[in-house]
């Protein structure tokens, strides 16, 4: 199972408690020479509910870089 798809499955919402979201992998430019040439270096996951929409962000490189991903998964959603 990938990222996205333990996310999507794992995910309640803080604000309706509801469960089951909706990932997209997003990127932002930072600040200065970055933002002039418009490139994106920082990386995040979005996770949106279903139920109402309340939406988290996710570093990346933080979920991703992480030998063991379930350890950042169980912190996250508390399993």
């Amino acid at each position: 199972m990938n990222l996205e798809q333990q996310l999507e499955d794992r995910f309640v919402c803080d604000k309706c408690e509801g469960s089951g979201g909706d990932v997209k992998r997003i990127s932002t430019t930072g600040d200065g020479l970055s933002r002039l040439f418009n490139f994106q270096m920082h990386g995040f996951v979005a996770v949106s509910c279903n139920r109402c929409g309340y939406t988290e962000f996710y570093d990346r490189s933080k979920l991703e870089g992480q030998k063991a991903g379930m350890n950042v998964l169980d912190v996250i959603f508390g399993a």
